[in-house]
């Protein structure tokens, strides 16, 4: 039984992360209407970019640990935002309106230069942040067994929790939210109406761009590092799980998501671990090829 409810703890944390990707991927998607694995090379790019300065403010400054990773914070949202607005602006608003084959090949290759950037910048070097915040915080006890999470894993969980909360807040309480659902619905309808679409499609894409960034911090913060090729396990791994719970509603997706991170951590509890990425991708397409033909069949 403490092994279940460790297992469940563990989940949280990781559920928390991928309901905040998916919910920033369904708000990108809902004016892109377009397969992005951009996003998540975002993500990734935030995190390596919060390692290499956070290393030089550590390392050459002589920085102490948390300054050093406040210099890495913010460097890390000034140059994923910076990314973001530029993508949006100068690549995906031209091509949306394209075919969607253009879209996944510039995608592929903004993919390639952001992880290539972050790799030449660092040397081809793994950058590792030393722990922190780790003590644990015992929720149940069995004995010699505890339930417990660190307390990086409980801040990030509320951070996340509350990208998703204040997003939906804004989405369904705002006059930018109706904005957003109406260029999401008809882009030309919007613009009779005197909305501009293209504005709103750069807003969404860097609010986007935002999440994927905070995520990426947090997730780097806690596993203390980000792997070069992240950025396209990530996107391919965002695109899906998004689907999960449906794209036409960033709530939806987001809940679906966590759902998925829930299974994955069951499934590496008590399943074989070497099957698991083939099992969960297997099952993400599966969702994703029975969500299209519900679509089709409506």
């Amino acid at each position: 039984m403490a092994y279940l409810l460790q297992q469940l703890a563990n989940a949280v944390p990781l559920a928390a992360l991928y309901a905040a990707l998916a919910f920033g991927y369904a708000v990108a998607f809902g004016v892109t209407k377009r397969a992005d694995i951009t996003y998540g090379a975002i993500f990734a790019f935030a995190g390596q970019i919060l390692l290499l300065f956070t290393e030089l403010a550590y390392v050459r400054f002589w920085l102490v640990l948390p300054a050093a990773l406040a210099v890495g914070a913010c460097a890390s949202i000034v140059y994923s935002l910076a990314a973001g607005l530029w993508i949006g602006r100068s690549i995906m608003l031209p091509l949306v309106s394209k075919s969607p084959n253009t879209v996944i090949v510039a995608a592929l290759g903004i993919m390639i230069v952001l992880m290539e950037t972050a790799r030449l910048a660092a040397n081809t070097r793994s950058i590792w942040l030393p722990p922190f915040l780790n003590d644990t915080v015992v929720f149940w006890s069995d004995g010699l067994f505890k339930v417990t999470l660190t307390h990086i894993q409980l801040i990030n969980t509320a951070l996340m929790c509350a990208i998703v909360a204040v997003g939906t807040l804004i989405l369904r309480r705002t006059a930018w939210g109706r904005v957003w659902r109406a260029v999401t619905d008809d882009p030309l309808a919007a613009e009779l109406c005197g909305t501009s679409a293209d504005r709103v499609f750069l807003v969404a894409y860097a609010a986007a761009a935002l999440v994927a960034t905070i995520c990426g911090i947090l997730a780097t913060f806690y596993y203390g590092s980000m792997d070069f090729g992240a950025g396209l396990m990530f996107g391919l791994k965002v695109l899906l799980i998004a689907a999960v719970g449906g794209y036409s509603d960033p709530l939806r997706s987001a809940g679906g998501a966590a759902g998925l991170a829930v299974v994955e951590t069951m499934w590496g509890a008590y399943g074989p671990f070497v099957w698991r990425d083939l099992v969960i991708f297997s099952l993400l397409v599966l969702l994703l090829v029975m969500s299209r033909r519900e679509r089709v069949v409506l």
